[in-house]
């Protein structure tokens, strides 16, 4: 018996959504497309470190030696270049920051380490961080959540190396992450406030911060007693030992400390 002609059409036939792979040109046209854009983000920090943080997408396309339209083919809008930008900038901080999370030394001195790495990370490239945390001429809401997205990378450094540390010495580590984001968000906005007052060196701010942070620190990790409770954190910064209390003066006639001053230069009242 002779069955009747079938006409396959794309309705009777069973679609199990496998894509054929794609071909090798296809395969290189997307790897040259992201080549092309890797070297248009470099061309941005360029053109970022030449004209400023305000620096128009005009100069950077200029910078990068293409125009606006051919720009836009690698990036959506402003918004998404500095993202793309704000990555790359996170990348640079975090080859900085790397090398001393994973340096075996004394805690106090990887304290001290990490903290002048990100210090240094954003005093050389003084116009990069402004782009990326402050974004001027660009949408607010997209430079929040980039430095919430380059907030959260460091703090899962952070946060693995204190569990390390913590776990090594048998306690408890639930509040690694909290922690972490408060040890970063810390020195981020010391670190963005020096920026704009420069009103010590990098290696004194460096140091305050430390002392501040092994206060804490050595507690969490139970080593009141180890180096950095003398007072003397690396670089000379002061501790609660660094200023004894001495006897009656003529100046100081209840041979008591002085009261704490809030604003630098401020004179006493009284």
């Amino acid at each position: 018996m002779t069955l009747p002609p079938v006409t396959v059409t794309k309705g009777n036939v069973k679609d199990d959504g496998v894509k054929p792979p794609p071909s090798g040109r296809a395969a290189r046209w997307v790897a040259h497309r992201a080549q092309r854009r890797t070297e248009l983000i470099e061309a941005a920090v360029r053109a970022i470190r030449e004209h400023g943080a305000g620096v128009s997408v005009a100069a950077i396309a200029a910078t990068a030696g293409v125009t606006k339209p051919v720009l836009y083919r690698h990036f959506t809008d402003r918004a998404d270049l500095q993202k793309a930008v704000s990555e790359r900038a996170a990348q640079m901080l975090l080859q900085r920051l790397l090398p001393e999370l994973t340096t075996e030394r004394d805690p106090i001195e990887r304290v001290h380490a990490i903290v002048d790495a990100f210090l240094a990370g954003a005093e050389d490239e003084p116009e990069l961080w402004h782009f990326v945390v402050h974004n001027p001429g660009g949408d607010r809401e997209a430079s929040q959540d980039v430095v919430a997205h380059n907030m959260a990378m460091v703090v899962g450094l952070l946060t693995s190396a204190l569990v390390d540390a913590l776990r090594e010495r048998g306690r408890d580590a639930g509040g690694a992450e909290a922690w972490a984001y408060g040890l970063a968000g810390m020195v981020y906005t010391a670190g963005d406030w020096w920026l704009q007052r420069r009103t010590l060196t990098r290696a004194a701010l460096t140091d305050y911060l430390t002392s501040l942070i092994w206060g804490g620190l050595s507690g969490v990790l139970g080593t009141a007693g180890d180096a950095g409770s003398t007072g003397n954190s690396p670089g000379g910064a002061a501790g609660p030992s660094s200023h004894p209390t001495e006897g009656p003066t003529s100046s100081n006639p209840t041979g008591q400390p002085p009261p704490l001053r809030l604003v630098a230069g401020e004179d006493e009242q009284g």
